[in-house]
């Protein structure tokens, strides 16, 4: 890991514990709009004491396949996000996702939603950047 700045850090992509699968049609045309922006701005978050991802499991997986040796990473915690299910009638708690981290298995996509009680920060790091060491 290493410091960026007071927003973000720079943190290895196999690092980061995925806890949600993802839709791969939209993980295409993400990888299609970023590769053309040639930048990469919206840092993925991430438990800061367990480095699961909370949001942006599509991100992380295109920073794996562009072969990226580091990627903005925002930590938090769950005194900083709340959770909710995506689905009606569905209850995910901190606690369900915390053990899929450990598990090492996934939800389904769209399972967990992560709402940021604060905004999270902007990046603006090319893209060449990350791929080097």
């Amino acid at each position: 890991m290493r410091l960026c700045n007071d927003n973000y850090i720079l943190v290895a992509p196999d690092k980061l514990t995925p806890t949600e699968e993802i839709n791969e049609h939209r993980a295409l045309k993400l990888e299609q709009a970023i590769k053309a922006c040639g930048r990469w701005i919206i840092p993925v978050c991430v438990h800061k004491h367990s480095l699961f991802v909370m949001d942006g499991h599509h991100r992380l997986s295109i920073a794996k396949r562009l072969k990226l040796e580091r990627m903005p990473v925002v930590l938090l915690d769950y005194t900083q996000v709340d959770v909710c299910a995506w689905r009606a009638g569905e209850i995910i708690t901190p606690h369900q996702i915390i053990e899929m981290a450990k598990s090492g298995n996934k939800f389904p996509y769209k399972t967990t939603r992560h709402i940021f009680k604060e905004p999270l920060p902007a990046c603006d790091i090319p893209l060449h950047e990350l791929q080097q060491e």
